[in-house]
């Protein structure tokens, strides 16, 4: 053997074990979390929903539908772009000065994606908080749409409650947590996810873990019912360590439900009937895929499960600040108008950041950001 192809293969070695070096070292950020331990192991491996090693859905649900590997998603998501994956220009916004909120008043504000500020009895609630500009553990990878981040930890009041419905990186943002923490009184979450929360420096005593069905009062005047979706979690490789939720908050006066991540199911029927209706539901119908089609909901699937839960209004959810899967960032609004057509709630797209009494919103313009009215 040359000494020149010595010389290479010695370098090609070096850097292979560089870059795994490296990537070990970065994996060790806290960003990446961890899974549970301790008690909170115990208590995920005493829940009925957690089975073998991993939790389940209520039904079957595998994660990926048809014949489709990870090298096939990989090749269509790079070489098979929407070229309207994002939208061309920055979307209009409408900022709210949070501490100018009446706190007698019941509000929504839909701060883009999965992520809402509420006022509901005089508390406020976060669910699934996001101000970062990356929903992703690798920089530049899943960049919010232009205009969609006008919001930052500091310009919120203290809040009551933070609601985290799952680990997924557009769900559980290091960064916004960390910010948050200062702000923040309790903290709701899935079985197993409390040691994020750990880990970020919150005290156990603002903690709490729920399961499935579970009911808690974290805060007086309010009920927050951890309920079922149909799902998955895991920030890397692992997957179904901590649970997936949906949030009902009910008030003497008002119910919520926040669907997180969820593809349709029968839970939503059974839900509505528990509940006997909502004021308002925010439910996931955007990013979805029939490479993926039973962990997220189409538009017309979203439609359906609004009028199994009953709902006066409904509201996107999973929309409009990433792209996640390859169909176009408005195309979820325009099939949602279309699917709400003679059914029984109304269907509010507010602009992001829009806040109303509920379940009032304001409407979005359409000369300026083709979300329908």
């Amino acid at each position: 053997m040359s000494i020149w192809v010595r010389s290479i293969g010695i370098a090609i070695v070096g850097l292979v074990a560089c870059t795994s070096l490296i990537g070990c070292a970065y994996l060790q950020h806290p960003k990446f979390g961890a899974l549970p331990d301790g008690t909170r192991l115990q208590a995920v491996e005493r829940s009925p929903h957690y089975v073998d090693g991993e939790f389940r859905n209520v039904i079957a649900t595998p994660m990926r539908t048809q014949d489709s590997s990870f090298a096939s998603n990989l090749m269509l998501m790079l070489f098979d772009r929407n070229p309207n994956l994002r939208p061309a220009a920055a979307l209009p916004l409408t900022q709210v000065d949070f501490t100018a909120l009446l706190p007698d008043e019941d509000v929504v504000v839909w701060l883009g994606h999965s992520s809402y500020f509420v006022q509901l009895n005089g508390k406020r609630i976060l669910v699934d908080p996001v101000f970062s500009t990356n929903a992703s553990p690798l920089p530049y990878t899943n960049l919010a749409f232009p205009g969609t981040s006008p919001y930052t930890a500091d310009d919120l009041p203290p809040i009551d409650l933070l609601l985290i419905t799952h680990d997924h990186w557009d769900h559980l943002d290091y960064d916004s947590v960390k910010a948050l923490l200062p702000k923040v009184g309790q903290v709701v979450v899935g079985l197993g996810v409390g040691e994020f929360f750990d880990q970020y420096g919150y005290p156990a005593d603002r903690i709490h873990e729920a399961d499935w069905n579970d009911v808690l009062e974290p805060v007086p005047g309010l009920r927050i019912h951890v309920l079922p979706a149909r799902h998955y979690s895991g920030r890397m490789l692992t997957r179904n360590k901590t649970l997936w939720v949906a949030f009902a908050l009910e008030s003497p006066q008002r119910r919520l439900f926040f669907s997180g991540d969820s593809g349709y199911g029968p839970h939503f029927r059974e839900i509505g009937e528990r509940f006997g209706g909502f004021d308002l539901v925010a439910l996931d119908m955007g990013q979805y895929d029939q490479r993926w089609a039973y962990i997220h909901m189409t538009p017309e699937e979203a439609a359906r499960a609004a009028d199994d839960l009953r709902t006066r209004t409904l509201l996107p959810a999973h929309v409009g600040r990433f792209s996640i899967a390859r169909h176009a960032w408005d195309e979820p609004f325009e099939r949602i108008t279309t699917a709400s057509e003679g059914r029984s709630y109304r269907l509010s797209t507010p602009r992001m950041g829009a806040c109303g009494s509920i379940p009032c919103f304001l409407p979005t313009n359409r000369s300026t950001h083709r979300a329908p009215t």
